[in-house]
């Protein structure tokens, strides 16, 4: 097969948007496989939290980059792009299409632009680890929005990960993070078409707050209690699993933290639709027809002129 034929779908969206769901669908039309872009995914001891297709869908569909690292590996969005792209060339081998699914912009960006290449110290990002396991993520949102306030006004300020290598590089270099990421894009071997998943408001809404009451009843708290001893990891930074652990630790109440999963998975949903819209390439569908969404798309590729 002549690999400047092939072509990457990419479905992007914020959580609860209907993702997993059409992407299964799409996949089993096209007779093609799902590599995911859901940094939270990787994980395979993250799995209620985390909202991963579940075994029969994973049995259905090969899916690619979900439960292939475990919370203790160091795993940045660096070796995501490498190893992502490695495979993504040797499937289009044999496959004409596949499927880019997930919520992570910058993930999503690392397959179809690439990253920036940023230097990197690792004395300086060991201490800031020590800092904020020692004095909270507060102190690391305050020290980078000294250094680089626009970057933290466009990022996930709620992943300390991604404020702790924002912050090496304005130490290592003396310029703001944001300087270094430049708009130019990486060749690569494929062609790619983006959709992005929409619902109005409202619905999404009711949609986070159904899967946050089933996370709690398919046992959440239960997962979250296996990792108590791991739950410094930066991998557990993250909505639906802090929220528990401040319950189990006996800061808040139960239905309190439910609320609090509910709240931020809200916050998580604006942030992720604030950085797709400033995308201009993606087609927007609206994802409340799976169906109606499912047959658009299709016709869109049908109609798709390679590059």
């Amino acid at each position: 097969m002549d690999i400047k034929k092939s072509l990457l779908i990419t479905l992007a969206g914020p959580t609860a948007v209907g993702k997993t769901n059409l992407s299964i669908q799409l996949a089993k039309e096209l007779n093609t496989s799902v590599f995911s872009s859901d940094s939270r995914q990787f994980y395979r001891e993250l799995s209620i939290g985390t909202a991963k297709p579940n075994n029969e869908e994973l049995k259905t569909v090969k899916h690619y980059f979900i439960n292939n690292k475990s919370i203790h590996d160091i795993y940045s969005a660096g070796d995501y792009e490498n190893e992502i792209i490695s495979e993504l060339e040797f499937f289009f081998k044999h496959q004409e299409i596949a499927l880019l699914v997930g919520g992570s912009g910058m993930y999503i960006n690392a397959v179809l632009k690439g990253l920036d290449n940023l230097p990197k110290n690792l004395r300086i990002r060991e201490d800031l680890n020590k800092k904020f396991k020692k004095k909270g993520i507060a102190v690391l949102q305050n020290e980078l929005k000294k250094l680089d306030l626009a970057h933290y006004k466009n990022m996930d300020s709620q992943n300390p990960q991604r404020i702790i290598r924002a912050i090496e590089v304005c130490l290592i270099t003396g310029r703001p993070y944001s300087s270094f990421l430049s708009n130019t894009s990486k060749k690569r071997s494929f062609s790619n078409l983006k959709f992005l998943l929409f619902l109005e408001k409202e619905i999404l809404y009711n949609n986070i707050n159904l899967r946050v009451d089933n996370m709690i009843k398919d046992g959440l708290i239960e997962e979250v209690e296996t990792l108590k001893e791991s739950n410094n990891l930066n991998a557990l930074k993250t909505v639906g699993y802090k929220e528990i652990f401040d319950y189990l630790n006996g800061e808040i109440d139960k239905k309190s933290a439910i609320e609090k999963i509910k709240t931020n998975t809200k916050k998580y949903s604006k942030r992720q639709m604030t950085w797709f819209k400033k995308d201009p390439s993606y087609q927007w569908i609206d994802n409340a027809n799976i169906e109606k969404s499912k047959k658009s798309i299709l016709k869109k590729i049908k109609e798709f002129k390679y590059d």
